[in-house]
């Protein structure tokens, strides 16, 4: 039967690591955060692990032995060649990764299945989503690009609309059976639904209709999200951002019962920051994204049959 091995206490061995390299545990307490009791419990803990005294300690003052310095010096140096073989991993998936602020219900209805086609384009690279709904500020964060609404004028960033946004009310083919709809004044008696984040949509859209709408009644969610997936499931009407649900209308799962785009004056970007150089990575997912919209690209030339 083959001999149980001790598990090492890593956590020891790593404050013991710090503690070579500064020969005194209050700045090996520093660096890792910590107390100076706690780096004293710990290396007891390795000494009593190893059966050996790795520091003399006086009154004031610790000094590592003879077997102490030795073992140091190869404890540190694994410890050192742990965080370059880290290091290294971390850069390599940081190359190959762009993150990407984007909103839920884009993400959901438009990028994602569309995302097949980039992977297929691309392979060796992977996109991670960043859905917070925030003021976007490329400034403290690893975003490389970000999808968002607006019309330009984004801080430190450089933007193309991808497509302009028009709002028009959905519900699902059985709440309309359900609520016959034959005029937008019909709306003002039936269950709206609202997204915490669009509150003034069916307001401006009611403006726009000339009725007199009580948009304030009705179902809030947190997002467009939610919204657009209550609509679907037969809760009431929706202010739907007609090119996000595209896909949805033409299979059926969402209706226009008016078929009465209204354009908010809005664009759809993708942003990205000036304050670096934009990475070969980032380039090619901003034009494939303005591929995916019908708009010409920014970094690369569309190669043509001949050439």
């Amino acid at each position: 039967m083959a001999k149980t091995r001790p598990a090492l206490p890593l956590n020891p061995l790593r404050a013991f690591a710090v503690a070579v390299g500064h020969k005194t545990f209050t700045s090996a307490a520093v660096e890792m955060g910590v107390s100076q009791v706690a780096i004293s419990r710990q290396i007891s803990i390795l000494e009593n692990h190893l059966g050996v005294q790795l520091f003399e300690r006086g009154s004031r003052s610790v000094r590592l032995t003879e077997v102490g310095r030795a073992f140091g010096a190869d404890v540190a140096a694994i410890f050192d060649e742990l965080e370059r073989v880290t290091q290294r991993l971390v850069d390599h998936e940081t190359d190959r990764t762009i993150q990407l602020r984007v909103y839920p219900s884009v993400a959901h209805y438009w990028l994602m299945p569309r995302l097949p086609d980039f992977q297929t384009r691309h392979p060796d690279l992977r996109l991670r989503l960043d859905t917070t709904v925030a003021p976007l500020d490329f400034r403290g964060t690893q975003l490389d690009a970000a999808i968002q609404l607006g019309q330009g004028g984004w801080r430190e960033a450089r933007s193309r609309p991808l497509f302009a946004e028009t709002v028009d009310v959905v519900c699902s083919p059985d709440y309309l059976r359900r609520h016959p709809l034959r005029d937008p004044a019909d709306v003002a008696g039936v269950e709206l639904l609202h997204s915490r984040y669009r509150r003034r949509a069916w307001q401006d859209w009611a403006e726009r209709m000339a009725l007199d709408l009580p948009f304030r009644e009705g179902v809030e969610f947190d997002s467009s999200l939610l919204t657009y997936s209550a609509a679907q499931q037969g809760l009431g009407l929706a202010m739907g951002q007609v090119p996000i649900l595209a896909g949805e209308l033409a299979r059926g799962a969402l209706v226009q019962p008016f078929r009465a785009p209204v354009p908010t004056g809005a664009d759809f970007h993708v942003i990205w920051p000036t304050t670096l150089s934009v990475a070969a990575k980032t380039r090619h997912f901003i034009d494939w994204l303005l591929d995916q919209a019908g708009e010409t690209p920014e970094f690369f030339r569309r190669r043509t049959a001949g050439g």
